[in-house]
């Protein structure tokens, strides 16, 4: 989705070359794609590690999907407790997810389940997006050592709104598995179909940069007062009573 950089691979590229301590899958994957090449592997694939920032960025090509899934492996350098207010702001993921426009909770069921809606920007002369995803919250517990956040698009959750395209997937399961008192590795498996007509190597391109620049977003924010300092309770219980700062 996403439009600034989105716009032409030759910025995205540009901004790669000038990134000396981040690897990245080769040229030859990137032909493929271009060339309309969709044959599935089933096996993840890294194409970037960022090793000043501690993270792994993998794709795959899945039977039956024109669209790669993606994985991500990194570390937050803060409490799981700052971490956890980040995440759970959805409002303010206009300030750190890629090029998110809006975001806002349009369904609290229980403290373990919500529903957000989110418009994403799209690359300049295809529409925006939006999705409607449902999310279920899995509390941290001291016997499992992580809590985590399963996320589900439901296109039909609300009627569409013109001229926006609704997301067919934005599917993701976001695992936080504290390290220490100020670490947190985090894992991320995700499909994403943002429907409507798009090329397929376009998308894929976008899926393979997205995700990495949403981590040096988080990274960015859970280094902010406003959530590094905060004693407001959480609005959903990703933490349980066990955990302890």
């Amino acid at each position: 989705m996403l439009k600034k950089m989105a716009a032409t691979a030759i910025a995205i590229s540009a901004f790669n070359l000038a990134m000396p301590t981040v690897a990245y899958a080769s040229v030859d994957d990137e032909l493929r794609d271009l060339r309309g090449g969709t044959q599935a592997t089933n096996e993840w694939e890294l194409i970037k590690y960022d090793t000043r920032r501690n993270i792994k960025a993998y794709s795959k090509r899945e039977d039956g999907k024109r669209i790669r899934s993606f994985k991500l492996e990194y570390l937050i350098e803060a409490p799981f407790m700052t971490l956890a207010r980040v995440y759970l702001d959805v409002d303010n993921y206009t300030r750190w997810f890629w090029e998110v426009r809006e975001a806002k909770i349009i369904k609290k069921v229980s403290d373990t389940e919500f529903y957000y809606y989110i418009i994403h920007e799209a690359p300049v002369t295809l529409p925006d997006r939006d999705a409607i995803i449902h999310v279920m919250v899995e509390p941290y517990s001291a016997k499992k050592g992580y809590a985590s956040l399963k996320l589900k698009a439901v296109p039909d959750f609300l009627p569409e709104k013109p001229p926006l395209v609704r997301m067919l997937a934005e599917d993701m399961t976001i695992k936080f598995t504290p390290l220490n008192k100020k670490q947190v590795k985090v894992d991320v498996d995700g499909y994403i179909d943002p429907g409507g007509l798009a090329p397929t190597w376009a998308i894929n391109f976008i899926q393979k940069q997205a995700p990495y620049f949403t981590v040096i977003g988080l990274q960015r924010m859970v280094q902010q007062a406003q959530f590094r300092d905060s004693t407001d309770p959480l609005p959903f219980k990703l933490l349980d009573e066990e955990w302890k700062e």
